[in-house]
């Protein structure tokens, strides 16, 4: 099967999409829309600071989503991947309690009720079936908003998508629930080939009964915005016919299913304009904008991502992915998307692409990407300094740095600082990068440069006080205008405590520089040489980096060794 000559770039918006929806109507999750006009207005951008919220946050819609899809690396890449295997799956990455779901016990959270089914031995799908958990437990959102990943490995293949999806949200849901899932799956791959809204429609209808409760929803709402440009009409119809009160459970699937197609009917080729209408529209907020937004970055592609403001700048690619393998929860929305376009290259059978840069953890190769590169603040921070993708690397752009300034840019390796502000969701991860590794970084001086700077890398980690300590490479290179070099250092001891950050910092020696310095990639390689144990004072943050997660094993798995149980009591 042929794939879009511009797969990748679409996988890569779509996840994009998932993430600004999910991040823009996380901080009112649940709210009603009157509430939503009264306190916020029109959600037109994101609303986070208003509300003293993280805009990126562990969310069950991102971490669901784009770790079910392990599946198909796990039990073979294969169209017939079954719902037993993707619950295998759920068993092998979910940590109860802490990771991906809603914990909200049996019969009131459908996920919990699903994951206490096959830790019972009740495999999928009779662990999300009607016949199992009751009708009403098995029609809430939750099998829509994990369904994007399997979309995403489908271009152009609704069929394979409706399939997978079929599969995955039998693991924990059924009836309606599976049908609203089914039939986002296959609008979203089919928006690979198709920007036509009502093709789109009609592909994803094909693929459910045309007697539900979703097919009779669709009609009535195409009905509704025919020729009809007040989506505020077309809500108050969706409220009267198919709000919550007509439904039960805490969070149906039907109600939310309405305002996503509402919103791509209102706004088919309009980004920002959907996200408004979806989020101000209330009720699930970050799963109905985080399913819309993926549809619309497949569909119009990074260029209708950027249509309207900046909604790339704020995110810088981050997302987190909080399962037990910890070691790939912190991660970003290019590496995300080279794992998923490579899986939809190997079910297409088309031969998956290598590893940018000789497998550079970070590499910038696709259109805008940062891969969570910001700029640092601080008292010596460059005010005129700004950080920016140019899909070959990433661009370092100064003026005016001199003496006692500094340009730095970093990107997260471990739990970032605002965990301690994120509801919800616990996220469990493992550091990345550890003392004794060695790091490498490619730079290059553009030749137009005025004045040379001095380049390091630089590691942060916590400290006693949980604050962020910077330690750089005892010798910087120096870049003249157009020189390229390779730094090279090995990661120090940080006193037993977990590195946060990593990056590339710019200063000058004397004289004054302006210019741009790209940062073509920047790895790790080598065998860590570090010690667990307790660091002195009183931080946080090193019990997060592996005795809460010894403590959570010990407790549940007998078998762990006594030095591990030692270890966790320290």
């Amino acid at each position: 099967m042929s794939l879009p000559a511009d797969y990748q770039n679409r996988v890569y918006a779509g996840v994009l999409g998932k993430l600004i929806g999910v991040y823009l109507g996380r901080p009112f999750e649940n709210w009603r829309y009157k509430d939503i006009l009264a306190k916020l207005g029109r959600i037109e951008y994101y609303v986070h600071d208003r509300l003293g919220d993280p805009l990126v946050v562990t969310d069950d819609d991102v971490a669901g989503t784009f770790a079910f899809p392990r599946a198909l690396d796990d039990y073979g890449i294969s169209a017939d991947l079954s719902a037993e295997d993707i619950g295998r799956a759920w068993m092998n990455y979910i940590v109860e309690e802490r990771s991906i779901l809603w914990w909200g016990g049996a019969g009131n959270s459908t996920e919990h009720t699903a994951w206490l089914n096959l830790q019972k031995g009740i495999m999928a799908p009779a662990s999300g079936s009607i016949a199992t958990n009751g009708v009403t437990v098995a029609e809430q959102i939750g099998a829509q908003i994990f369904i994007d990943g399997w979309a995403l490995v489908s271009p152009g293949n609704p069929a394979q998508a409706a399939k997978l999806a079929r599969a995955a949200g039998s693991v924990s849901h059924d009836g309606e629930a599976v049908n609203a899932a089914v039939l986002w799956a296959a609008m979203e791959a089919e928006a690979f080939l198709s920007r036509d809204v009502d093709h789109l429609l009609d592909t994803g209808l094909s693929y459910i009964p045309k007697d539900s409760l979703i097919a009779t929803l669709i009609a009535d709402i195409r009905q509704w915005t025919s020729g009809n440009e007040d989506w505020e009409a077309t809500r108050q119809r969706i409220e009267d016919n198919y709000g919550y009160d007509k439904y039960p459970g805490n969070c149906h699937v039907v109600p939310n299913h309405a305002l996503m197609i509402m919103a791509l009917l209102h706004a088919p080729h309009d980004f920002q304009r959907g996200q408004m209408i979806v989020n101000t529209s209330g009720w699930d907020t970050d799963c109905n904008a985080g399913n819309l937004g993926c549809l619309h970055g497949i569909m119009l592609g990074l260029d209708g991502l950027d249509a309207g403001p900046d909604w790339r700048g704020p995110v810088a690619d981050r997302l987190y992915v909080s399962t037990a393998d910890g070691g790939r929860s912190i991660t970003d929305a290019v590496e995300i998307s080279l794992w998923l376009a490579n899986l939809g290259r190997k079910l297409a059978g088309v031969q998956a692409e290598p590893d940018p840069k000789n497998g550079a953890k970070f590499h910038f190769s696709l259109p805008g990407s940062v891969q969570g590169f910001r700029a640092q603040g601080g008292l010596a921070a460059l005010a005129d300094f700004s950080v920016t993708g140019t899909g070959e690397a990433l661009a370092l752009d100064y003026r005016a740095l001199a003496r006692g300034r500094e340009a730095s840019a970093t990107t997260p390796v471990f739990t970032p600082k605002e965990v301690k502000g994120m509801r919800t969701y616990d996220l469990m991860a493992s550091p990345r990068v550890h003392a004794g590794q060695v790091l490498r970084a490619v730079v290059r001086a553009a030749s137009d440069n005025q004045g040379t700077v001095e380049a390091r890398l630089r590691i942060r980690h916590y400290d006693d006080k949980d604050d962020l300590v910077d330690v750089d490479m005892p010798q910087p290179i120096d870049l003249a205008p157009g020189r390229s070099a390779e730094l090279v250092w090995t990661v120090p001891e940080t006193g037993f405590q977990p590195i946060a950050e990593v990056g590339l910092v710019l200063a000058v020696a004397d004289g004054r520089s302006s210019g741009r310095v790209l940062l073509d990639s920047l790895t790790w390689d080598g065998c860590p040489d570090v010690v667990f144990r307790k660091p002195a004072g009183n931080g946080d943050f090193w019990r997060r980096a592996w005795v809460s997660n010894v403590h959570f094993f010990s407790k549940n798995f007998p078998r762990i060794s006594a030095s591990a149980k030692i270890a966790a009591k320290a």
